[in-house]
């Protein structure tokens, strides 16, 4: 099993920066990848951004050039640095672990609200 902790989130103003973390433990082999989703309320969870144990990484065009997401070297942690932040990005982030089959592993999620 793997465990997934989120920290970070909170009130932000248009235009600033947030830093998300997402802290694994327990069977950490068995990651392949890690991501972020985001859901707003009466939305469906989207992919924000996803990164692999190779490092490739993906993004949503939505975020594409605002944010970046990154991990450390042995895939215990994984960030999301969210710059020039806009009202629409408002919604709860939740990480998420890919296994190398079909396992996947979902942290609680945390709010990231922004607004003036």
């Amino acid at each position: 099993q793997v465990q997934l902790v989120e920290s970070g989130g909170g009130l932000v103003q248009p235009g600033g920066s947030l830093r998300l973390s997402c802290s694994a433990s327990g069977s950490i082999f068995k990651i392949a990848a890690m991501g972020w989703y985001r859901q707003a309320p009466g939305t469906q969870r989207e992919l924000v951004a996803s990164i692999s144990r190779g490092g490739g990484t993906n993004y949503a065009d939505s975020v594409k050039g605002r944010f970046i997401i990154s991990r450390d070297s042995a895939m215990n942690t994984v960030y999301l640095q969210m710059n020039s932040l806009k009202p629409e990005d408002t919604a709860v982030y939740i990480c998420k672990a890919a296994g190398w089959g079909t396992d996947n592993y979902w942290g609680q999620g945390t709010q990231v609200t922004v607004s003036s």
